[in-house]
């Protein structure tokens, strides 16, 4: 059974980048406004059967890729401007129940554009898999992690080296002395939920060939994706990451070394955990930062 380790480690950095990307959804919109997002999983479900959309109609991979990424980012702009932003001085739970709707709203358009059918992506690189290490990786999981790192250094370069970025920040720390400093705090929020937008569609459409594309993908996705989030302090796109990749191996290894009816209760097991141990004050880290 051990000798299974290579592979299963493989599989669950594959499937570890996409919740990595999910996660960093969660964070940058936390960050700024303090919104937990539940529609981040649908955002991810747009992005996989829009994808099917670009190709059944002709496009090749490259322009199908970023025609989804820009409408789905569009998408995540419109719901703050529609939806969120008439309630940004609600309660938090009010906001919390309105992206929960949305999330369901968006789920019930995908069911009626596209139905309940699954849906096949073709692969970026056509090709039988490849044996890296010990272990049999498909060409697309390599895409996915290529994917994952281009978008991860973007971010970076982003956050650290751009105005808009330096404002985002800015944002997440203090939005009151940010918009003391000239910031509109109103448009960094809408940025903050077209990035999100942007990250779901590019795991949507990345682990769509891997994986068939269907209405209802996002729902599990969106709640790993929230895990690992939670694993990061929900305010650290480090962390984030981190928790992604911790949480795609931890249930590739339950799966594999013990049985594939525990993949999907690893999850919410890890999540049980980290907030009983933040009850307990156990945690190296704070999962929300004090105001």
């Amino acid at each position: 059974m051990l000798d299974g380790v290579p592979q299963y480690l493989a599989s669950g950095l594959v499937v570890g980048g996409i919740y990595a990307l999910i996660g960093l959804g969660f964070v940058i919109v936390f960050s700024v406004t303090r919104i937990v997002n539940f529609a981040q999983g649908e955002f991810v479900m747009l992005g996989a059967l829009l994808m099917v959309t670009w190709q059944a109609r002709g496009l090749g991979t490259p322009a199908a890729f970023v025609l989804t990424v820009l409408v789905v980012a569009a998408v995540g702009a419109v719901l703050e401007r529609v939806a969120v932003r008439p309630l940004r001085r609600a309660s938090g739970l009010s906001v919390l129940i309105l992206t929960i709707g949305a999330a369901i709203a968006l789920r019930g358009a995908g069911l009626v554009v596209w139905g309940t059918d699954p849906f096949a992506v073709a692969a970026f690189s056509p090709g039988p898999p490849l044996r890296i290490a010990g272990a049999v990786v498909v060409r697309q999981g390599l895409w996915v992690l290529g994917v994952a790192a281009v978008v991860f250094a973007l971010l970076w370069w982003f956050f650290t080296r751009t105005y808009a970025g330096t404002a985002v920040r800015a944002c997440a720390v203090n939005p009151r002395a940010a918009r003391l400093m000239g910031i509109r705090v109103d448009r960094v929020f809408l940025l903050a939920f077209a990035l999100s937008g942007a990250l779901g569609a590019v795991a949507g459409a990345v682990v769509a060939p891997i994986t068939y594309a269907t209405y209802d993908m996002g729902l599990m996705l969106g709640l790993k994706g929230f895990v690992a989030a939670v694993l990061g302090g929900l305010v650290s796109p480090a962390g984030a990451i981190a928790g992604g990749f911790l949480l795609g191996v931890l249930e590739s290894m339950a799966a594999g070394l013990l049985s594939s009816a525990y993949k999907d209760a690893v999850a919410f097991i890890v999540l049980i955990a980290v907030c009983l141990a933040q009850v307990t004050g156990r945690l190296p880290w704070r999962m929300v930062e004090e105001e």
